[in-house]
C-alpha cells in the first residue's frame, strides 16, 4: 500500500476527553506503522462533512472520527448522537472508505473519562482498530 496516512478527525469540545481518545487512536496507528494527521472541527455534527472532504481528497487511506457527546437536559443529545453516527456511516458507504467511529455518547462526564483513559477500554484505540480492520478488508477484496 502506497498511502499509509490516517486522518484523525476530532471535535475537541471536551478537550481532556478528546485528548485521551486521540492518544488511544494514535498509539494503535503508530504501532501499526501508519502516519497520523489530526484535523479539529467545532463539534460532533461537523465530523461527517470533514470525513467526506477527507475521503474525497485522496490524501488518506482511512479516517478515525473522535468526539464526545454527553447527555444534557434537552433532546439535543439524541439528535447529535444519531445524526453524527448516520453522517459518518453515509460517508463511509458512499465513498467505500474505512472510517472508525469513535464518537462516544455517554450519560455523564465520568463515563466519558472511563472511555478515554489510558487503558483497554479506550474507545479511540478501538475506533482506530476498526478503521484498520476495514482497510485490510477493502484491500483484500
Amino acid at each position: 500500500m502506497k498511502n499509509k496516512t490516517i486522518a484523525i478527525v476530532t471535535a475537541p469540545f471536551y478537550q481532556s476527553i478528546i485528548n485521551g481518545l486521540y492518544q488511544g487512536a494514535e498509539t494503535y496507528l503508530t504501532q501499526q506503522s501508519y502516519n497520523v494527521e489530526r484535523i479539529d472541527v467545532p463539534g460532533a455534527l461537523e465530523i461527517p462533512l470533514a470525513c467526506q472532504l477527507l475521503a474525497q481528497s485522496n490524501k488518506y487511506c482511512g479516517i478515525v472520527a473522535l468526539g464526545a457527546v454527553i447527555r444534557g437536559e434537552t433532546a439535543h443529545f439524541d439528535h447529535v448522537c444519531e445524526q453524527s453516527a448516520r453522517g459518518i456511516m453515509d460517508v463511509s458507504l458512499k465513498h467505500d472508505f474505512p472510517i472508525g467511529n469513535g464518537i462516544i455518547t455517554v450519560e455523564n462526564e465520568a463515563q466519558a473519562i472511563a472511555r478515554s483513559s489510558d487503558n483497554e477500554k479506550n474507545k479511540g484505540y478501538e475506533a482506530a482498530v476498526a478503521a484498520i480492520e476495514l482497510l485490510k478488508l477493502k484491500q483484500s477484496l
